[in-house]
């Protein structure tokens, strides 16, 4: 058995994105995302490896109802513009998933649950690696299967066409945090590190317009901007919460803080040829510009990749924007 390889293929599966807390009412016209709504999941049905102990693992999706059996590939289904952090990889014959996205039920319905949890493989009945994942839903897809440590941040297609200019951000979220004073970052190559400072849920809404070259290169500048943390639990669901997006350039502005704010380069999207390129964020637009791309990523922790607090978690449902 090729333990490296085994944790190569554990670690491509991880995910997890850095934001800022940024809140504001606004009233207009509320729509809902398609599938916004959270009612309607693809079910997947997927077997692991026997080298890993061949466990049946069950992936679910936002898009139609529908349950799909056997280790197939998963792309949007039915005009979905939603993708997930639970995915399929694999490396060297050994198929492995992970799996922090949840359909969870509330009321007569479904909502997500995000989560963040520590991914454990097992050989031969011990525990060989160790790595934490962190739950995110996002506006986009992944390209499965992940055959390679490198494919994992390359995978996810972040963001959608867009050309409105929305006055907000409104869903309904509850929030259930550790209680952890502090976080633990463990990446399956190096043993278990402290990491100072509680877990945060978050989210971020990025308005972008994106220009692609000749060679295939994407750029972009920053038209309007939306992050969110929550520190606290919630005693119950938050409805309708409401967060009004900034537009221009908001470097100059109050509260305004660079490394959780500022313009990006560690996003990847498929370009006109559909390969994975950086979107490198140049600038900021003028105020009034209008966007060719929206991307909106929640996540069940902060901090970055593999960084976080097991048992953090946040539920969301009635996703969409106010004009």
């Amino acid at each position: 058995m090729n333990y490296q390889k085994l944790l190569c293929l554990v670690v491509a599966l991880v995910t997890s994105v850095t934001v800022f807390a940024q809140r504001d009412a606004a009233n207009g016209t509320f729509e809902l995302f398609k599938y916004g709504a959270l009612d309607e999941w693809v079910t997947r049905h997927i077997k692991e490896s026997g080298v890993i102990g061949g466990n049946s693992k069950t992936l679910y999706e936002v898009g139609p109802v529908k349950t799909i059996e056997g280790n197939e590939a998963y792309a949007n289904l039915g005009g979905s513009p939603w993708g997930t952090s639970n995915v399929l990889a694999k490396v060297s014959g050994i198929t492995k998933t992970n799996t922090t996205v949840l359909r969870d039920q509330r009321g007569d319905g479904y909502c997500a649950k995000l989560t963040t949890h520590i991914e454990k493989v097992k050989v031969l009945g011990l525990i060989n690696i160790r790595v934490l994942a962190a739950g995110s839903l996002f506006l986009g897809d992944m390209k499965e299967p992940i055959t390679s440590t490198k494919e994992g941040p390359m995978a996810m297609n972040a963001g959608i066409p867009f050309t409105r200019r929305p006055k907000a951000l409104r869903f309904d979220y509850r929030i259930q945090l550790s209680g952890e004073p502090d976080r633990i970052k463990l990446t399956g190559f190096s043993k278990q590190q402290q990491v100072a400072g509680k877990d945060l849920c978050t989210a971020v809404l990025l308005l972008q317009q994106r220009s692609e070259d000749a060679q295939g290169n994407i750029t972009a500048k920053r038209v309007g901007t939306l992050v969110v943390t929550y520190d606290a639990s919630t005693s119950g669901w938050v409805n309708a919460a409401t967060y009004a997006i900034r537009y221009g350039d908001i470097s100059r502005e109050p509260g305004y803080d660079a490394s959780l704010m500022g313009l990006r380069s560690a996003d990847y999207a498929r370009n006109s040829r559909g390969v994975s390129v950086p979107v490198k964020e140049t600038g900021w637009a003028d105020a009034d510009a209008v966007p060719t791309h929206l991307c909106l990523q929640f996540s069940s922790s902060h901090g970055g990749a593999y960084i976080g607090s097991p048992g953090n978690t946040m539920w969301l449902d009635n996703i969409g924007l106010v004009y």
